[in-house]
C-alpha cells in the first residue's frame, strides 16, 4: 500500500486519469448494455418475462430475420474471402502491372457511404437500370432481396478481407515454398500444400471479420433488403416502427452474442494457432510468377473484379446529375440545389459532430493505449477489454442501448449532439487503440524513462515523446474517427433529432422516398468532404508533430 501511495504521489495524474478514462467507459459502454440487458427481459408495463425472446425464437418473423442474416453472412464472407484471396495472392505472388490499383480499390469503402453499393446496383441492376433495361431490355427487373443484398455486401467487404489477407501473403517466407519446389513439387502442389496452409489464420480472421460486418450492416438491407428481412434492420423497425422496445432489445442481445462469439473464436481459437514464417533468419526475394495460364487467368479475374468496383463507385456521381435516372437521362444540378438549399442542415450538423469526435476519439484513443502498454494498475486488463468491446458490438446494438440508457435524469441526453458524439467516440475508439497499442509496443521505454529522468512528469513525456513517435498511429486513429462519424448509420440512426439530423439519415430518408439523385448527390458531396478532410487532417498531424518535437 505503501508503494502505491508513493506512486500516486509521485505522479498525482495517474490515479485521476484511471478513474476518469473508467467512468467514461462504464457510462457509454457498460451502463448502455446493461439497460439493453435489462429491457431484452422487461415487458411493456414494467414486469420481468421472457416475451422478447419468446417472440424472437418462436419461429415467426423475428425468427426468420435471425435466420436470414446468418444465411447472408454466410454467403457473403464466403465470396468476399474468396475474392480477397485471390486479390491478394495476385498483390503478393504475380507480376503485373496497376499492382496501385489494388490498394485504391481496398481504400474505397473505407471513405464512403455505407450503401453507395447499394445505390450503383439500383442504378445499374434495378428497374430501370442501365444494364437490366436499356442494355438486356429486361422489364421489372428486381434486385431487392437475398441476391442483391449479397452482390452489394459482398463487392463492399471484401476489400476489408484483402486488407487481412495481403500483408500475411507477402509475410510468407519464400524460402518454405522454394524448399518444396526444390523438392520436385509443383507449382500447384506447392500452393495446396504449403501457401494454402500456412494462409489459414488469414483465411479464418478474414472470414470473421465479413460475417461480423454482414450480421452488423443495417444500410444496405435498409436500401435494397426489399421483404428479406435481417436483424439490425428488425431491430429498428421493432424499436423504433412498432415501439416493441422489448422485442428489440430481445433481438439486440441475441445479435450481440453472436458476434461477440465470432470474435472469441477469432481470437482464442485462430489467434492461439502458431503459423509462424518469419524467423529473422535471412531469406531471399520470392520469385513472381511472370508468365502462364496462372497469371493470365488472376490477372484477367482481378481486372474484372476492380473494373466492376469501380463502375458501382463512379456510378453515384453520374447518377447525381441525371434528372431521373432510366425515365430522363438529361443532365441537370437540380439534386445539388435541393441538398444546398434544403439539406445544408445535415450536411453540416454531419460535419461539426464529427469535427468535434474526431480529436476527442484520436486523443482517447492514445491514452487508453498507453495506459495499456506502459503503466501498471488493478483492474488494468479490465479496463483494456472493456474498451476493445464496442468493436464487437453492433451499431444498431449501440444506438438502442443509447436510446434506453440516455432518455431519463440524470443523463437525459436523447436529441443533443453529446450523445451523436459520443456514439461516434465510442465507435471509432477500438481501431485507435489497436493502433496505439501496436505503436507504443515498437518504442523502446528507455527513451521515456530518459526524459523522466531528465526531470520530464508523466504528462509531459507523453505529450512531448510519446505523441511525435506515434504520430502515424495517432493519425490514423484520427483518420478513421472522421472516416467513422462522417459515414455512421446503424448507431445513430436511432438518435437524430429535429435540431441535429445527419447525411446518413438523409441519404437514407431520399432513397426510401425514391429520390435516387438527391441521394446521389449527398454521397458524392460526402465523399468528397472526407477526401479533403483527410488531406488536411495528414497536413495538420505532420505540423503538430514537428511542433512539439521543436519544443521540446
Amino acid at each position: 500500500m505503501s508503494t502505491m501511495y508513493k506512486r500516486f504521489k509521485r505522479e498525482p495524474l495517474l490515479p485521476i486519469l484511471i478513474v476518469l478514462v473508467s467512468l467514461c467507459l462504464i457510462v457509454f459502454i457498460v451502463f448502455p448494455l446493461y439497460q439493453i440487458t435489462k429491457a431484452s427481459f422487461m415487458t411493456n408495463d414494467g414486469q420481468f418475462g421472457m416475451d422478447g425472446y419468446k417472440r424472437v425464437l418462436s419461429g415467426g418473423g423475428l425468427s426468420r430475420s435471425l435466420t436470414n442474416s446468418l444465411v447472408l453472412a454466410a454467403i457473403s464472407a464466403t465470396l468476399s474471402t474468396v475474392i480477397a484471396y485471390m486479390f491478394a495472392y495476385t498483390f503478393a505472388y504475380v507480376k503485373i502491372p496497376f499492382k496501385k490499383l489494388f490498394n485504391a480499390i481496398a481504400i474505397l469503402p473505407v471513405i464512403s457511404p455505407p450503401f453507395v453499393i447499394a445505390l450503383s446496383a439500383m442504378l445499374l441492376l434495378g428497374k430501370q437500370g442501365l444494364i437490366t433495361k436499356h442494355l438486356l431490355g429486361l422489364e421489372n427487373a428486381n434486385i431487392y432481396g437475398l441476391h442483391g443484398l449479397v452482390l452489394v455486401q459482398t463487392l463492399s467487404f471484401f476489400p476489408i478481407a484483402f486488407l487481412t489477407l495481403s500483408g500475411l501473403l507477402r509475410s510468407i517466407s519464400p524460402s518454405l515454398e522454394e524448399a518444396s519446389q526444390n523438392m520436385g513439387a509443383s507449382k500447384w502442389k506447392t500452393f495446396v500444400s504449403v501457401t494454402l496452409p500456412l494462409s489459414v489464420p488469414g483465411i479464418a480472421n478474414a472470414f470473421l471479420l465479413v460475417f461480423v460486418q454482414s450480421l452488423a450492416d443495417f444500410g444496405n438491407p435498409m436500401t435494397i433488403g426489399g421483404n428479406y428481412s435481417t436483424v439490425a434492420r428488425e431491430i429498428y423497425l421493432q424499436a423504433v416502427g412498432s415501439y416493441n422496445m422489448q422485442a428489440g432489445a430481445a433481438l439486440a442481445m441475441l445479435l450481440l452474442t453472436i458476434t461477440i462469439l465470432v470474435y472469441i473464436i477469432q481470437n482464442f481459437w485462430v489467434g492461439k494457432k502458431s503459423y509462424v514464417t518469419v524467423t529473422g533468419k535471412p531469406t531471399g526475394q520470392r520469385r513472381m510468377i511472370e508468365s502462364g495460364p496462372a497469371k493470365t487467368a488472376l490477372f484477367i479475374s482481378s481486372m474484372v473484379v476492380s473494373v466492376v468496383v469501380i463502375a458501382f463507385y463512379a456510378l453515384v456521381p453520374v447518377g447525381s446529375f441525371i434528372k431521373l435516372w432510366g425515365v430522363d437521362n438529361s443532365f441537370t444540378v437540380d439534386h445539388y440545389k435541393y441538398v444546398f438549399d434544403l439539406g445544408q442542415k445535415a450536411v453540416f450538423d454531419t460535419l461539426k459532430l464529427a469535427v468535434i469526435a474526431t480529436p476527442i476519439a484520436g486523443l482517447l484513443g492514445m491514452i487508453f493505449a498507453y495506459l495499456i502498454v506502459r503503466t501498471k494498475f488493478r483492474g488494468k486488463k479490465t479496463l483494456e477489454v472493456v474498451s476493445m468491446l464496442s468493436i464487437a458490438v453492433p451499431g444498431t446494438v449501440i444506438g438502442i442501448g443509447y436510446i434506453l440508457a440516455f432518455n431519463k435524469a440524470p443523463l437525459a441526453l436523447t436529441g443533443t449532439g453529446i450523445i451523436i458524439v459520443a456514439a461516434f467516440v465510442v465507435r471509432a475508439l477500438p481501431v485507435g487503440i489497436r493502433s496505439g497499442v501496436t505503436a507504443l509496443q515498437q518504442i523502446d521505454p528507455s527513451i521515456e524513462e530518459a526524459a523522466t529522468n531528465l526531470g520530464a512528469g508523466r504528462a509531459k513525456v507523453f505529450t512531448s515523446v510519446v505523441l511525435p513517435l506515434i504520430k502515424s498511429a495517432f493519425f490514423n486513429g484520427l483518420v478513421n474517427s472522421f472516416v467513422k462519424s462522417m459515414t455512421a448509420m446503424s448507431a445513430v440512426i436511432f438518435l437524430i433529432s429535429a435540431k441535429y439530423n445527419l447525411i446518413t439519415a438523409s441519404i437514407m430518408a431520399q432513397v426510401e422516398n425514391g429520390r435516387i439523385g438527391v441521394a446521389s448527390a449527398y454521397c458524392t458531396i460526402l465523399i468528397i468532404i472526407m477526401a479533403i478532410a483527410l488531406v488536411l487532417l495528414n497536413m495538420l498531424v505532420k505540423w503538430l508533430s514537428g511542433t512539439k518535437r521543436g519544443s521540446y
